[in-house]
């Protein structure tokens, strides 16, 4: 055996990378993963995503129209989060103890499993509402699967003190429960809607309505996130697709659906999404589209 030199680390003992470190590339890649990835792990957004509060209003409908009192009562416990498309905030049967509040243009979606492994999509939120209002004054259990369908800023807040808050303003409690009416009303419409309309008028309906969330003719979605909002397979989706593009009112490029004509497109969908904006309207005062 070669003697030691002195200063000189023998490679045996020769530190190990530190992957831990920040910014280190398997760090990157355990955080994606692990931290941020679909496995069942509490949603913590990628390293450098997240902030520590929130400095002025958000984005989002709800915060908008709360009091400068009833925001300062939430203000403290909001929290910015970025999330792409396609992360999972929860699995069926998840314990909710979050409220997320969609700003911008990002949307979330509750998918409910059916049979031969499929799943419909029952609900679209963006920044006209929340997901979790609707899970009540303590936590429970999620029924859907709660993902994330366009990528986006969103702002977390405890159920806890959201309970907390309602407790010392009625005015923010009325609120949110007729949202939770509103959002109760859609699930209704939706569920009236897969029953009684045909798919190419729920495909139509689904475009319009991610259309006026987002407020672009280029609406990010792919063949295979489109077929889950209509609760069919990629392939029949796509023949759904090109039917519309035959008659020159979409068309396609990678990852998004483009809408050229938009009154065409609207004409051949059913009136689900214009009774749901009336109730909003009748309810809260605006609609999901309004900016």
């Amino acid at each position: 055996m070669r003697p030691a030199v002195p200063g000189r680390i023998p490679k045996f003992r020769k530190p190990c990378p530190d992957f831990s470190a920040p910014g280190h590339s398997l760090c990157a890649l355990w955080n994606r993963l692990f931290r941020c990835g679909n496995v069942g792990f509490w949603p913590v957004p990628i390293p450098g995503q997240e902030k520590n509060n929130v400095t002025g209003r958000p984005q989002n409908d709800l915060l908008q129209q709360l009091s400068d009192h009833d925001f300062e009562l939430l203000a403290s416990h909001l929290q910015p989060v970025e999330f792409a498309a396609s992360h999972i905030l929860h699995h069926a049967g998840d314990e909710v103890t979050a409220v997320h509040f969609p700003c911008g243009s990002a949307l979330v979606s509750f998918a409910v499993p059916v049979e031969d492994d499929r799943e419909v999509e029952s609900l679209l939120v963006g920044r006209e509402g929340a997901v979790g209002v609707a899970a009540g004054r303590s936590p429970s259990q999620a029924y859907s699967r709660i993902v994330v369908k366009l990528g986006g800023p969103l702002v977390r807040l405890p159920l806890r003190a959201l309970e907390q808050a309602q407790q010392r303003s009625a005015a923010l409690h009325e609120l949110l429960s007729r949202y939770a009416d509103c959002q109760f009303a859609q699930l209704l419409q939706t569920a009236a809607c897969n029953a009684a309309h045909s798919i190419e008028q729920r495909a139509a309906k689904w475009i319009i309505s991610v259309h006026e969330q987002i407020g672009e003719a280029e609406v990010p979605l792919t063949h295979e996130q489109f077929a889950g909002m209509l609760g069919v397979s990629r392939s029949y989706a796509s023949r759904v697709i090109q039917m519309f593009k035959a008659r020159r009112i979409l068309a396609t490029r990678r990852g998004a659906i483009l809408i050229l004509d938009a009154p065409a497109l609207k004409a051949r969908a059913c009136a689900c999404n214009d009774a749901v904006k009336k109730h909003f309207g009748e309810v809260l005062g605006r609609t999901p589209a309004d900016g």
